[in-house]
């Protein structure tokens, strides 16, 4: 899935709305005070509104700090407004700091969980040093070595795994997985948008044909293998089952312990064994002979051309 990229009307509107959250006042830290203590005694949603408004050019200047991520600016914005919004619940106006210092966590967080969910359709980090490491590693990679280079030297990766207090396989794991991006099956391959990445995919597979052939001759091995063994005498079928029709089969070992004789021995048994079942099965059939539907089968149970 690649990322969306915002389109000249979008980027129109988004500098448009920059424009309009600069003409929100400031606050003064006496009426920021009287605005949170509104809100949280008597949840007056006016004294909500100020709150927001006044904050929300934070909002921009975080959310346009993600951009290098390849998502919408205006959507960033977007998901910064809700962690704004979560701070104004949430603020208590009598832990002696301003409103400010305390949203710009729930901001950015907001803006961080909103590039972990979209960046890729696999989960990029779940865990707290996993997002440390998403959105410092590129940071750190910038400082050490050519930004648009995608490989890391050793002496990086221990680097980078010693500042952020990660094990090295999860620097080069995560830096592995930054370097590509998801990208849609739909996606065209020429400038003329006419034809699509999935039209070049191979399917490896075997084609319904074969995969039938294959079925049928299975069933018709099995259909035929109880009673070729019977053609075989005890001590051979114990060890054709035991060498071959097991889970786990036997060694010529334990074959020459059970039966008191060589293993060169259990050996020569067993391939005159298979020889007979070969010959069974060859008599069944026929040595090209017919199907109940009429179609030709070789001795190996194929449908013959």
């Amino acid at each position: 899935m690649q990322p969306s990229q915002p389109s000249a009307k979008s980027g129109n509107h988004l500098s448009q709305y920059i424009r309009e959250v600069h003409k929100f006042p400031m606050l003064s830290p006496d009426v920021e005070h009287a605005l949170c203590r509104r809100w949280r005694d008597h949840h007056d949603i006016s004294a909500a509104h100020q709150l927001v408004g006044s904050h929300l050019r934070l909002v921009v200047r975080i959310a346009m700090g993600y951009r290098g991520y390849g998502l919408p600016a205006e959507e960033l914005v977007g998901e910064g407004h809700v962690g704004l919004m979560r701070a104004v619940c949430r603020f208590d106006p009598d832990r002696g700091v301003r409103f400010a210092t305390y949203a710009i966590w729930w901001v950015r967080a907001a803006v961080q969980e909103y590039i972990l969910r979209n960046w890729s359709l696999v989960k990029m980090g779940t865990t707290a040093s996993q997002k440390k490491l998403f959105f410092n590693l590129r940071r750190m990679r910038g400082q050490l070595c050519e930004p648009n280079d995608g490989t890391l030297k050793s002496e990086h990766i221990s680097r980078i795994a010693h500042v952020l207090r990660v094990p090295e396989y999860e620097v080069i794991s995560m830096n592995q997985r930054m370097a590509g991006r998801d990208y849609s099956l739909n996606a065209p391959t020429d400038t003329e948008g006419q034809g699509e990445w999935q039209t070049w995919l191979v399917d490896d597979s075997d084609d319904q044909e074969t995969v039938l052939a294959e079925r049928e001759e299975t069933a018709h091995r099995k259909a035929l293998l109880p009673s070729a063994l019977e053609k075989l005498t005890t001590r051979e079928r114990h060890i054709v089952v035991e060498r071959h029709l097991k889970e786990r089969p036997a060694t010529l070992e334990d074959l020459s312990h059970h039966h008191g004789i060589s293993r060169e021995r259990v050996r020569q048994i067993e391939a005159r064994a298979m020889i007979k079942l070969r010959h069974t099965a060859r008599a069944s059939v026929g040595s090209c002979g017919k199907t109940d539907d009429g179609a030709r089968v070789s001795t190996t149970g194929r449908l013959c051309t």
